[in-house]
């Protein structure tokens, strides 16, 4: 007898969420990842082969990673379990390990799929490397978060990582398409709106989802929004971004490295696209300033200045019109000539000072404040630079053991130039005094 008060099943599909009903069938049906499912990619030969190893998907959000790891499951007839690390612990990993180890003695492979795997702590981790090697369970992690620093070396031994990209624009104009069909009509969105909609899923397939049934429910009936209306019914997505993971560590990379690379207009977007996802402009601030001395250093020493000037003058003003004053260094920073000559002859410096333990400097450079370190030769022969010719004296000051040392090494940029001159000078007169020694 049937149940009266059952849903419909056609209400109830409906009822479930679009990312849901869309949720591909087969591997064919994913979109995406081409690298990793299409003709030749990674997965596909592992497939092929018959052998499928522990596997470690790393990638961003909405690229289907979990859809994936349960395809994975069904090609090769695996049970599939799946848990997560932000609500499991190690008791139920054990219950979980305790049944694929009775399923595999009837003859029944486990395919665990750990979902944010990183979030569980090393002991964690290391739990699962006996079931691993002894093949109890073939173990697929889940990560937004680069594994190099995330998991233990030893489990990252035993799987390979595999690595999930965003969806390009052309992927995720398919899965609005693919939506479409679903729905049985087209989005009511001008062409526009409907560029601007596939922006701001920002390569996130499920983002995307979610933002057409915002649309679905916020749009009038015989509306069509244009890109304006769009933004005002839905909610802006936040840019993927952790202020304390990968994401923040590759947007002040990209922009270090254009400011290196002499691009206002690069620096400029990466600037604001940290500003954009709740950077704090200090910390932007301080790295300016370091810019200004490992990348131009002596090449522009107005450089340093101004950089410094930006930090105060964002915190007098505060956002959004001190961010004002950090952009126009971001732009001086990038066009201004380009040395790391005092950066490297530093690190040469401590390297050597590191390795070399204490030697005395020369008795002559040291002070002679009593009569005892007088008459043991401290300060004796000492010559005062400014009584000399070009206020250069010549004298040695390394310590006898380590002899003439050379560090800095200034380029033919900028100021730098002339402190070249300047020490290529002097080094002609040293040469001269050693010479009318000799």
């Amino acid at each position: 007898m049937s149940d009266l008060f059952a849903a419909d099943p056609s209400e109830t599909d409906r009822a479930r969420p679009l990312a849901d009903q869309l949720r591909p069938k087969t591997l064919d049906e994913v979109i995406g990842q081409t690298h990793l499912l299409g003709e030749g990619g990674t997965l596909r030969r592992m497939l092929s082969s018959g052998r499928l190893g522990s596997l470690i998907l790393w990638g961003p959000p909405g690229t289907g990673k979990t859809t994936v790891a349960r395809l994975l499951a069904d090609q090769i007839d695996f049970s599939f379990v799946q848990i997560s690390a932000i609500f499991s612990g190690v008791a139920e990993l054990k219950k979980v390990f305790e049944k694929a180890r009775f399923d595999r003695l009837s003859g029944h492979r486990t395919l665990l799929f750990v979902d944010e795997i990183h979030r569980f702590n090393r002991a964690q981790q290391d739990s699962f490397l006996p079931v691993m090697e002894d093949g109890t369970v073939t173990l697929i992690g889940a990560t937004t978060e680069n594994p190099s620093f995330e998991l233990n070396a030893a489990l990252l031994s035993r799987s390979q990582v595999l690595r999930f990209e965003s969806l390009n624009l052309e992927d995720l104009a398919k899965l609005l398409d693919r939506a479409e069909t679903l729905l049985g009509d087209k989005l009511p969105l001008t062409d526009e709106a409907r560029s601007t909609l596939l922006t701001l899923a920002d390569g996130d397939g499920r983002a995307l989802l979610g933002l057409v049934e915002e649309v679905l429910a916020s749009a009038s009936p015989d509306e069509v929004l244009d890109a304006n209306s769009l933004l005002t019914v839905v909610q802006r997505r936040a840019p993927i971004y952790d202020k304390a993971q990968d994401g923040h560590y590759n947007l002040i990379s990209a922009l270090h490295k254009t400011i290196r690379g002499s691009d206002p207009d690069a620096a400029l977007y990466y600037f604001a696209r940290m500003l954009d996802a709740g950077e704090d402009p200090l910390f932007l601030a301080r790295r300016l300033i370091r810019m200004a001395s490992e990348d131009i250093g002596l090449a522009d020493p107005q450089a340093l200045t101004l950089a410094v000037a930006a930090r105060d003058a964002y915190q007098m003003l505060g956002s959004p019109e001190g961010e004002l004053s950090l952009a126009q260094v971001v732009v001086y920073l990038a066009l201004a000539p380009k040395s790391n000559a005092v950066y490297t002859a530093y690190k040469a410096a401590v390297s050597l000072a590191k390795s070399t333990g204490s030697p005395m400097p020369p008795m002559v450079i040291l002070n002679a404040p009593t009569k005892l370190m007088k008459g043991e030769g401290y300060g004796g022969g000492y010559i005062y630079d400014h009584d000399t010719p070009d206020a250069f004296s010549g004298q040695e000051y390394f310590p006898e053991k380590l002899g003439r040392q050379k560090f800095y090494q200034p380029v033919e940029r900028g100021f730098e130039r002339d402190l070249k001159k300047r020490v290529d000078y002097f080094e002609r007169l040293r040469a001269a005094k050693r010479e009318a020694e000799d």
